[in-house]
């Protein structure tokens, strides 16, 4: 399994009973333009469909894309946890839709985060063995 994305969650709520409902926050592992990787342990079966909002941490505001539809398509257990693959469902990679581009731009921003941190760490290791 990849490792956690920096610095971005899935935000989601699951109705307990007829006015209880609770909002969840999960991490997520991998994210294109179809769909994302998210671990939790509330229990969804493949078939179930959940709404999500993305929402990555940046400096000065946040990026939001709210109102996510997606089909769960694959659970994968993992001690006490459970991998979710989701599928999004209202739109293709090609959607000019405001959420398709706030989708977009986390995309985007994720990227660099990744690019950025692989450059330090390969950077890091580097400058240690220069100074072994």
């Amino acid at each position: 399994m990849n490792e956690e994305l920096p610095d971005i969650v899935a935000r989601f709520r699951i109705r307990h009973g007829l006015f209880r409902k609770e909002t969840v926050e999960a991490r997520l592992y991998e994210l294109d333009s179809y769909g994302c990787v998210m671990k939790t342990d509330k229990l969804f079966n493949p078939g179930d469909t959940i709404i999500l909002d993305l929402i990555m941490d940046m400096p000065f505001e946040e990026i939001r894309a709210e109102g996510l539809s997606g089909l769960v398509t694959e659970k994968r257990k993992h001690c006490s946890n459970f991998f979710y693959s989701i599928d999004f469902v209202q739109f293709e990679s090609s959607d000019d839709s405001p959420l398709a581009d706030k989708v977009r731009r986390i995309r985007e921003v994720l990227l660099k985060k990744q690019s950025l941190k692989s450059r330090r760490s390969s950077n890091s290791t580097t400058g240690m063995k220069q100074l072994a």
